[in-house]
């Protein structure tokens, strides 16, 4: 199942089209108003899920604080003014696709924001700040800006707008936290990153994939009664994210570095499509299908503009610089306490499907590896599974800086015959692990 979710959420230039028309044709064919039911729970299964893996603590992080000021400046005082002027000129007549142009304006960045500016060799903690900011900003600020711009044109729900982002935002983005502490409290860090954490943004996929269906069924007798309206949305759409890409890389290229650059485009392009389209679908009842439409639109053009920016991104900003331990190591380290047994290692091995572990002293420090083939040796020997950690000659644990180039690692690991090292912070403090096999798995990656 999770192959099969994994392969939708990867290729969302085509499956949000298909849900499109899955959406359209269903409700052209069968009465269609059923599925309101479905909008609040869909919408709980999108939002919440992209929560979990929010890392709220970054936001006090400092060293960014330029880039981070200009990103906002871009994101509240120029892109939500373009898109108004778009929805005046070629929505006028049609305040509810403007206001939907508007609120996909209104909420920036996204989980997609740290994932292109990762993939482009980005500042990954710049973007991290930046998403979370722009989703407290972006969602205090979006009822304000809609009064103010809209509500002439439309009866904006000031009270309930806000209400329902309480609902949809600040409640999932506390009981996302709640629930981040308490799978790592339970299975630990390592287990968090290595498995629970990749499934999360999977689950919203199928939460936007859900909302799009229904916005479009609930729409589906106008969109084939006018089909030309689709083609005609798009046109405002290219125009906006044009206009965002050209001058958040101007701004990028000639005022940051490159990696500060990378995090700014994709914290003012990348849009937070999914709460949008929630408010939509939410607050505004019956003509949430209107100005969902075209939020579900950009989804499209999004996803497809971060992947070919992508690709450009080395001619305009210049070659990355090499790869780091940091830049390719898991985050996390599946490890034991010396007070543990051979028993507790063989149980974690087995279950991790991991060839060694690290042993930690009472300060959380690796004072050695203990790894399957020593426990095999051991137990042929003579000792008993309860024999404790801190009792057995262990293996020196190969360690190395965060940034460390990758090239310098594989150097120490051959010299050392080793196939795990694990990555220290500036603190000394083990942040992740790295082996062998990440490092083929970056250069097969880097090779397609």
């Amino acid at each position: 199942m999770w192959k099969k979710i994994s392969f939708l959420q990867k290729n969302l230039v085509y499956s949000i089209p298909v849900f499109m028309i899955i959406g359209i044709m269903f409700g052209y064919f069968f009465d269609a108003s059923f599925l309101k039911a479905l909008i609040m729970p869909l919408t709980f299964l999108m939002v919440y899920p992209m929560m979990v893996n929010l890392q709220i603590k970054k936001v006090f992080s400092r060293g960014d604080s330029k880039v981070q000021i200009i990103t906002q400046l871009i994101n509240f005082a120029i892109i939500p003014f373009i898109a108004f002027g778009l929805g005046k000129i070629f929505f006028n007549d049609k305040p509810l696709i403007a206001l939907g142009l508007l609120l996909a304006a209104l909420l920036p960045t996204s989980g997609m924001t740290i994932s292109w500016t990762g993939f482009a060799k980005g500042n990954l903690n710049a973007a991290i700040k930046m998403t979370v900011i722009g989703l407290i900003v972006g969602s205090l600020a979006t009822p304000l800006y809609a009064k103010w711009l809209m509500g002439a044109a439309i009866e904006i729900p000031l009270i309930d707008v806000f209400k329902q982002i309480a609902l949809i935002v600040f409640l999932p983005m506390i009981a996302g936290y709640v629930t981040q502490k308490f799978i790592i409290w339970k299975y630990g860090e390592a287990k968090y990153h290595k498995d629970i954490k990749q499934k999360f943004p999977m689950l919203s996929t199928l939460g936007v994939l859900g909302i799009v269906a229904v916005a479009m069924a609930l729409k589906s007798k106008t969109i084939i009664s006018q089909p030309t309206m689709l083609i005609n949305l798009f046109i405002p759409l290219l125009i906006i994210y044009g206009v965002n890409y050209l001058l958040s890389t101007i701004i990028a290229k000639y005022f940051f570095s490159r990696e500060d650059g990378i995090a700014l485009i994709y914290g003012t392009v990348m849009r937070n499509l999914s709460i949008a389209l929630a408010i939509a679908m939410t607050v505004f009842g019956k003509e949430g299908s209107d100005i969902a439409l075209i939020i579900a639109l950009a989804y499209i053009i999004q996803v497809q503009s971060a992947a070919w920016y992508v690709k450009f991104t080395d001619k305009i900003f210049g070659k990355a610089p090499e790869d780091t331990a940091k830049d390719i190591m898991e985050l996390g380290v599946f490890a034991l306490h010396t007070e543990k047994t051979i028993q507790d290692a063989i149980k974690i091995l087995d279950e991790e499907h991991i060839h060694s572990v690290a042993v930690l002293d009472d300060r959380d420090h690796a004072i050695g590896m203990i790894t399957s083939g020593m426990i095999i040796n051991l137990l042929a020997d003579g000792n008993s599974i309860d024999l404790k950690l801190s009792n057995i000659k262990l293996l020196p644990a190969l360690k190395v800086e965060e940034q460390t180039p990758i090239r310098k690692v594989l150097q120490t690991m051959k010299r050392k015959h080793e196939y795990k090292v694990l990555v220290l912070d500036q603190k000394g403090n083990i942040s992740g692990v790295l082996t062998e096999s990440d490092i083929l798995d970056k250069y097969a990656e880097n090779k397609k």
